[in-house]
């Protein structure tokens, strides 16, 4: 089996790269991970990834004076790496339209509701207020509209009595770390699955 060369995009801790890293130490995963890349230099992920012998690099937002200079920068360590398919894991930009046709059909992120229902923030927020009996989260394909891209794979949870955006916020976490895993290795056969461009 032929492994896609993953690139993993985080801002933070990464839970969720944690996740995928977990997931691809299995040999049988279609996914190898190759580089995880964040905008931040202190992003606590990239120890995280260096601990599981992945490439951490940061390429500060900070550094560059348009957004599309920084994901310039990004990309060339993207294609340095050989990257085949990328994962958002907790990257906190909106990305550019040319960022995003450079690497379109081959960029997945997680979102926490259940698409189309509450792109964007305080999604958690809104479930509650909209008196919604079930909330979740969704791994998408990455469009250049926010969270608007087709949904690979859901998972639901229910919104309890007396929930807070932090206590549902938590319950859809631990979704999340179950999905991922699970839509990156859908998504890497689809990919493989397609015809040679």
């Amino acid at each position: 089996m032929t492994r896609l060369r993953l690139g993993i995009l985080i801002s933070g801790r990464g839970s969720n790269m944690q996740r995928l890293l977990d997931a691809s130490s299995e040999p049988d995963f279609p996914a190898k991970p190759v580089i995880v890349l964040s905008n931040r230099i202190d992003a606590e992920g990239l120890e995280t990834a260096k601990a599981h012998g992945v490439e951490g690099m940061a390429v500060p937002h900070a550094n560059f004076e348009t957004r599309e200079a920084f994901e310039h920068a990004v990309d060339t360590a993207l294609q340095a790496h050989g990257v085949e398919i990328i994962a958002l894991a907790g990257f906190m930009r909106v990305l550019t339209p040319w960022f995003v046709r450079r690497w379109q059909s081959r960029m997945i992120n997680i979102h926490p509701s259940l698409l189309p229902k509450y792109p964007g923030l305080k999604t958690h927020a809104r479930a509650i207020e909209a008196g919604d009996a079930e909330a979740g989260c969704s791994v998408h394909w990455v469009t250049e509209g926010v969270d608007e891209g087709g949904v690979i794979e859901q998972a639901r949870v229910p919104v309890k009595a007396g929930d807070t955006p932090e206590t549902l916020a938590d319950r859809v976490l631990l979704a999340e770390h179950e999905l991922y895993p699970r839509a990156l290795a859908k998504a890497c056969r689809i990919i493989s699955e397609r015809p040679a461009r």
